[in-house]
């Protein structure tokens, strides 16, 4: 691709700005990222405004935007954000000619499927690169919960977007149980995103305390997170730990029905996690699928280390017009 590109990873939280261009040997050079809050901004047009008034003389040929919900021809909106798209008038709104927009983790899976083998960090199962072949599912945890697979073909990755952290989350402990009691109370349904996602913790804490017949020390989702994964306060400690299972097991659940031969994690939750995530307790729950442990225990589990995978992704999923 000759021209720079603007790029973009948008989710509930905070959008990333970055420019973009992809070499000859298909790597990805990115300029330094700009972080706006996504509560800043209306919508998008925006946001790209405030990014394009701090890289001065930058006139992008093109853009590719990852967004943190389903996206589709028909108008939309981010699935935790009130950021809403209308893809057909997006192009005249940002005075670009061509604009791609995609599933936020479809991005990451571009990225993963992309990663050299450097930045693919060994999690569990067999420590061998990861295969260019079959199909690969990629996961990861932050604001809300990220699904998505790909499988090569012919060489070629074909990326597939899903809902999947939308599906119902099943209970398979008393303490699970306990979670979904609570997250009943506050939501009419309970999906799978509900608990492994950065606010699920302060529900899986909650539950504890309760079992235990004690008030939580912290209530504060972040400071639950700092607090657990440093070991400094118990009920969080334990918080994260059972969250750390959970995502294994859930992880080998998606793994099961994408009839995937390895996972990719990734998510800033999974980045923040990953020597909690070498654990045994992950690989265990990861493995736990009583007559597949055989099959389970073949399949390689990485972490993609970059960055900024969703920008990279974006990368290079961008299309020009008359692409192939």
């Amino acid at each position: 691709m000759g021209g720079e590109i603007a790029v973009a990873d948008i989710g509930g939280t905070n959008a990333r700005f970055a420019r973009a261009r992809v070499t000859g040997s298909g790597r990805v050079e990115l300029s330094e990222p700009v972080m706006l809050a996504t509560a800043d901004f209306d919508d998008l047009p925006s946001a790209f405004r405030a990014f394009l008034a701090r890289e001065g003389d930058f006139s992008p040929e093109g853009a590719a935007f990852a967004l943190a919900g389903p996206v589709g021809d028909a108008p939309f909106k981010l699935t935790n954000a009130d950021w809403h798209f209308d893809p057909a008038q997006l192009p005249a709104r940002l005075g670009l000619e061509k604009v791609t927009l995609l599933n936020d983790f479809a991005a990451i899976a571009h990225a993963a499927a992309g990663a050299p083998d450097g930045d693919l960090a060994h999690l569990a199962g067999p420590d061998s690169p990861l295969a260019r072949s079959g199909t690969v599912t990629v996961i990861g945890p932050g604001t809300g919960l990220g699904i998505a697979h790909f499988r090569w073909h012919e060489g070629r990755a074909l990326v597939q977007a899903t809902e999947g952290a939308h599906i119902d989350f099943a209970p398979v402990c008393e303490l699970d149980d306990a979670v979904l009691a609570r997250l009943r109370d506050i939501h009419e349904r309970v999906s799978v995103e509900r608990v492994i996602s950065g606010q699920g913790i302060v529900h899986i804490q909650a539950a504890l305390a309760r079992r235990a017949g004690c008030e939580p020390a912290i209530l504060d989702e972040v400071a639950i997170w700092k607090a657990g994964m440093a070991g400094e306060e118990p009920l969080a400690r334990r918080a994260v730990e059972h969250f750390v299972t959970t995502l294994g097991r859930i992880a080998g659940d998606y793994a099961l029905a994408h009839g995937a031969g390895a996972v990719v994690m990734a998510g800033g939750i999974g980045q923040r996690l990953h020597q909690h995530l070498k654990r045994s307790s992950f690989h265990e729950a990861f493995i736990g699928k009583g007559r597949y442990r055989a099959m389970m225990e073949a399949m390689p589990v990485k972490l993609i280390t970059d960055p900024q995978p969703g920008l990279v992704g974006a990368a290079l999923a961008y299309r020009p017009e008359g692409a192939a």
